[in-house]
């Protein structure tokens, strides 16, 4: 188990990007988990037909607020799960390629900051100026795996 424990000479010229890509996958699946608790907890959850207990099933069993809720977390799973790619996709390219560990250190943990942010905005408020601020995290997010990337193929297209 001490596999599990950061010795004290870790810092950011430490390779500890890709632990990130855990930590991105909880990130996405978090929402997915929060929204069974918060069905099971107001009406019961269903675990023989799991997928049925989906906001569109939960309108009339649940208040208006807690069913827009719910799809909010749906929307922050599914979105987890359609940026998730690009993620690993960078760390594993930007790892290969040898790019800097601080680079790709601070990249990571700003993307997981960024993923926090967007999944607590997403879920959590419900509001026409909220919204504009979720899809700028969502965008100001997007460029950290893109910078990754580039990054990766100029340093492989250049041998540097």
């Amino acid at each position: 188990m001490s596999f599990l424990l950061f010795p004290a000479s870790v810092n950011l010229q430490s390779p500890l990007s890709l632990y990130s890509i855990p930590v991105i996958w909880f990130t996405g699946f978090f929402p997915h988990t929060l929204k069974y608790l918060t069905i099971d907890k107001a009406v019961g959850y269903n675990n023989t037909l799991p997928r049925s207990s989906n906001a569109k099933s939960m309108e009339n069993k649940v208040s208006p607020a807690l069913a827009l809720r719910l799809a909010r977390m749906e929307g922050a799973h599914t979105n987890g799960n359609e940026a998730m790619p690009l993620w690993f996709a960078a760390v594993i390219a930007g790892n290969l390629v040898g790019l800097d560990h601080r680079y790709l250190n601070v990249l990571a943990a700003s993307y997981v900051g960024t993923r926090i942010a967007y999944n607590t905005v997403y879920i959590y408020y419900n509001d026409v100026a909220k919204g504009w601020l979720r899809s700028f995290l969502y965008f100001f997010g997007l460029s950290f795996p893109l910078r990754i990337l580039w990054a990766a193929a100029t340093k492989a297209r250049l041998g540097v």
